[in-house]
Formats: structure tokens, sequence, C-alpha cells
């Protein structure tokens, strides 16, 4: 029995192999659902006023590729260095990471973006549009003013800027402590503007008549001097000598004076101008008192000012308003009334009336106005009604047949007055121009909805121009869409601040920069929502391998040959750059 065991050997194993090709079973005659690569818009982006191709920013940093994830702010933004510094960045309350674990730190990483390419000496390469026979004059060069003339530049105009200062930035030169914002922040960022061959005549202060002489040079005229004019508080003694105007105290600081601040000075208002104010009087060895008329949370200061004007010594006193300002032996007698909480605005802060006849005095040395500010020339502001008027998002247009087109826009006509929003502005004058010069004033509203980020209100100047970003999908990505299987759990980044006693003597800039191997790593937390970043997800899951690399700028396709509409490919795709549909 044994030896007829050893006669039979191992069984044989019988593999089946064909000799002929099975491409010819093309199984996608099967489908009903067709898959297809469709990069969408991130939120982060949609919140951004100057529209800021974010999810690609941080897809180029992540890989080291800091030159062009600076070029990509650049196309939208020509200001990362005093963005990434002093933007209220709504692009990180927005962010879909900030639902799984903590928001990228957007502002920090563009920050770091522009001082790289400061360091390195970078020089942006942007596609511009032919020259054109137009040109356009702008008026001021704050932020709005310096992007409109450089997006202007970059459609092909002729632009010349007037600034009545003697060197341009507006509130960006004269109105933000070099704590917040370095001079040499601001000037690399000009630099770039200018280098885009805009023009800045600085000493030329233009009047009503100058104005009416540049209708007759001019083919545009882009109105853009922002609010320099304080409030009034509308109170008794508030022309007495110490009362002052807190942005005048700012630009004087930053002209190089040393002002006396000694005892007690005590700030009107709850903005960043009160807010800067009462730091500055701290960094020169005064006391300084915030009176605000509502509470800390109403405050239209950037929380994170907020915080550290209280850990450096400043007291704020919530729901206080000024009634009389009084001199007595060389002080003055500040007397507020108190204010109680009567309802909410719209806007969702507290609508606030006098709380009775209750009041206290306080004994002060100085006394600085920021309840915000108005145009300092009422021909700045844009006419209220007429045929000849467009109330644009941001900006308001004039055209009228014996004038060229006159565009109004900044801090004369947005409703959210900041940085961003101004250079958000700018941009969309530059488009509106360009698409009267091109197209004529019917075509405005169309034109700018075509180029609306998501469902706007922000533009986007490479859509505009018909770049990449034109071939996306409106649609704004939500955290539902984000496949967080693929993404785990890890700490954002915590901003390293100079500390407090530091900060408390001198004007150096409070916040540090970052490595490049931190500025990757945060680059990398983001989810790059509704954007392809050559993950393969759609190539390693595909059953019927018909997702095929090529070398377009997508690095793949579908065969449809083959694809018979699983939708796998679309399910794995952490970041949602996939959509499936029915066959037609």
């Amino acid at each position: 029995m044994a030896k007829g065991k050893e006669m039979m050997g191992p069984p044989s194993i019988l593999i089946p192999c064909s000799y002929i090709s099975t491409e010819s079973n093309k199984t996608g005659a099967w489908r009903f659902l067709r898959p297809r690569y469709e990069e969408k818009t991130s939120p982060c982006s949609a919140a951004c006023p100057a529209g800021e191709d974010i999810g690609r920013i941080e897809m180029l940093a992540t890989q080291g590729l800091f030159k062009e994830a600076w070029e990509t702010i650049l196309w939208e933004n020509p200001f990362p260095g005093v963005c990434g510094r002093v933007c209220y960045h709504p692009c990180e309350r927005a962010c879909n990471r900030g639902e799984f674990d903590e928001a990228i730190a957007i502002h920090t990483i563009e920050r770091f973006l522009s001082d790289t390419a400061a360091r390195n000496d970078f020089k942006p390469v942007l596609e511009r549009l032919p020259a054109r026979k137009e040109k356009i004059a702008i008026i001021g060069s704050g932020p709005g003013g310096l992007a409109g003339a450089y997006f202007l530049a970059l459609l092909g105009y002729g632009c010349d800027v007037f600034e009545s200062m003697p060197e341009p930035g507006g509130v960006l030169r004269w109105g933000i402590p070099s704590y917040r914002l370095p001079l040499s922040a601001l000037r690399n960022d000009v630099s770039q503007i200018e280098s885009q061959g805009v023009r800045i005549y600085t000493g030329r202060r233009i009047t009503r008549d100058l104005l009416e002489d540049m209708y007759g040079t001019y083919d545009g005229v882009f109105v853009c001097c922002g609010h320099s004019a304080s409030r009034s508080l509308g109170i008794p003694g508030e022309n007495l000598k110490g009362v002052t105007n807190g942005l005048d105290f700012l630009r004087r600081v930053r002209e190089g004076e040393i002002p006396s601040v000694e005892g007690l000075s005590v700030i009107i208002g709850g903005g960043n101008t009160a807010v800067d104010v009462a730091r500055s009087v701290i960094r020169f060895g005064g006391k300084a008192l915030i009176a605000y008329r509502r509470r800390r949370q109403d405050m239209p200061a950037f929380e994170d000012e907020v915080a550290m004007l209280l850990d450096e010594g400043v007291e704020l006193r919530e729901l206080v308003a000024p009634i009389t300002i009084t001199e007595e032996s060389g002080e003055y007698v500040l007397t507020l009334g108190s204010m109680k909480v009567a309802g909410e605005d719209t806007d969702g802060r507290a609508r606030v009336e006098r709380d009775g006849d209750t009041t206290e005095e306080i004994r002060v040395k100085r006394v600085f106005k920021a309840i915000g500010e108005v145009a300092a020339e009422s021909w700045f502001e844009p006419p209220e009604k007429g045929t000849d008027i467009k109330i644009l998002n941001t900006c308001v247009m004039v055209n009228r047949p014996d004038h060229p087109a006159v565009v109004f826009g900044g801090d004369l006509t947005a409703g959210f007055k900041s940085v961003v929003n101004a250079v958000a502005s700018g941009k969309e004058a530059a488009i509106a121009l360009d698409i009267v010069f091109r197209k004529g004033l019917d075509s405005v509203d169309e034109g700018l909805a075509d180029c609306m980020v998501g469902d706007g209100p922000a533009h986007s100047m490479e859509i505009h121009m018909k770049g990449e970003r034109y071939k996306r999908s409106s649609h704004i990505v939500p955290y539902e869409e984000i496949n967080t299987d693929y993404f785990s759990f890890t700490q954002g980044i915590t901003q390293p601040r100079l500390l407090r006693d530091e900060r408390l003597t001198s004007f150096e800039e409070v916040d540090l920069k970052i490595s490049a191997s931190v500025a990757m790593r945060e680059s990398e937390r983001c989810f790059n929502c509704g954007l392809c970043n050559q993950c393969d997800n759609c190539y390693i899951y595909c059953p019927d391998m018909s997702v095929v690399h090529d070398s377009s700028i997508q690095g793949r396709h579908v065969d449809y040959d083959y694809c018979k509409g699983c939708g796998i490919c679309v399910v794995e795709c952490p970041r949602n750059a996939m959509s499936l549909e029915e066959e037609d």
C-alpha cells in the first residue's frame, strides 16, 4: 500500500491561462452612472474676501513649493506680507478642518510664504494680458487703491496712483503700529506692486479741481481715499486740547515721534484703532483705559488683539459712554454714563441704551477718540442716486457720457472696513473697469458674476482671466463631503509670540516667525477641500483598472470603455474632487 502511494506522487496544479486579450469585453457598456474629475471650491476660499485659492496654496506649501504657493496668493491678493499679519482671517472660521480638530493657521502660513519670498528675493512670474491703450488714475494709495492698480496692471492697463502723504500705504503705513505690521513687510508688498508697472506719485494731494482735470487725461478713475477724519463724539468738551484723534496719534508714532503719555489715557472706542492706541500708550510708559459703550464680545477689534491688550495691562470698561469732558487743574475730568443691553442688532452685537442717570467721573491726562472715521472731504463720497450709477458689491460705479468711467471703492463704499475687504474692493473695481472697456457697461453685472468664488461675494482674478481655476465648480465643499477616514487627529500650531515683558518695552513685532518644517507640517493638515492632490486613491481602488495615468494637468483620466460606474473612486476620494452623475 505504501509503495502505491509513493508511485502516485504529488497532485498536478493546473492554472488556466488565456492567450487572447479581454480588452474586447468593454464593460463600460454596463454603466448607468458616470464618475468624473471635478474640482470644487473650498469653504475657506469662499469666505476669504480676496477669494484666495487657499486649498491650492496649502497643497503647494506642503510640498515645499514655496515660490509657487506665494505666486498663487499674488493672483488674488498683492498683500500677502500685510494680510498674513493684520487680516482678521475669516477663512479660518470657515475651515472644514475646524470641525475635525483645529482649523489651519492660514494667516500664519501666508506670512511665512511672504517672508520666505522676501528673504530669497523671489520674482513672481504672473501672466499678464496684452497692453491696452486705456490709462487709469487711482486716488489714494491705501490697500484698496494699490490693489486696484495692481490688478489693472495685470489686465494690461497703465496705472498712476496719487497719494498725498510722503510714502504710499495709507492706513497700512500710518495707522497700524510696527508691533503688528513692520515697515519692511509693507514695503516688500508695495515693491511687488510697483514691479508690475504701477507708478506711484507721493506728496500729490488731489483736489476737486484736479480730479476734474483728470477726466480729460485718463480713461478711468478709481477714487479710493479711505476714511481719515475722526467721527465726532458729540459731547461737550471734545474740542479741548487734551482730546486727540486716535489715528493722528498713531500717525505721529509711525513718523518716529516719541509722545509724552505719562499718567492715565482713556481711549473711547472698541475697534482696532482704539486697541492700537492703548497698546502704544503702554509701550511708551503710560497707563491706558478703554471705555466702550457695548460689551467685550461686541468689540469690532480682533479677539487676539483684545486678549493681548488685557494681558499687557490695559483696563477695559464695558457698557460706558462719554457724557462730558472738562478741564481741571491741568488734567481732564471725563464723565461716563452707564449703558445697558436693550436687544441685539442685525449684526449680532448688543443694542445699548442709557442705564438711567448713573454716571462716574475719571480724572485723566488725555482722551483719545477712536469711534470710527469718515471721509476727509465730502467729494470723496460717491453720489447717492442717479440713473448713471451702478451699485456693485464693494464699489459704486459712475458712468456719465461726458466723463470717463469713475469707480468709488475701499472704505468709501465697503460695508465692513478691513485691509482684506479693501483689497477685495480694489479687485472688483479693476474687473468692473476691464469689463466696461472690453464689453461695455451692460456686461458688468454678468461679468462679475462669472468670476465669483463659490456663491460670492468674493471675486477671482484668475477666474476672470480664464486661468485653470476657471474650470472649477462653484460648489462649496461642506465638511460632510470630506472622507475623514483618511485623516488623523493632529494638533495645530501655536503662534509663537514675544513674552509679555518683552512686548511692553518695544515696538518689535509681537508674532514671531515659524520655520519651513513647521509651515509644511501645518499645511499638510489641510484637507485641500475639493482639490485633487494626486493621492491616487481613485487609481488604487478602481476594480476595473479604468483610471489611467496620463500627462495632462489632471494626471489621470477615466477610461469609460471599461468603467462600470460603481462609484468606488468617488466614495474613496478624500477631498470630494470627483463627482458621480447619471449616464446620458
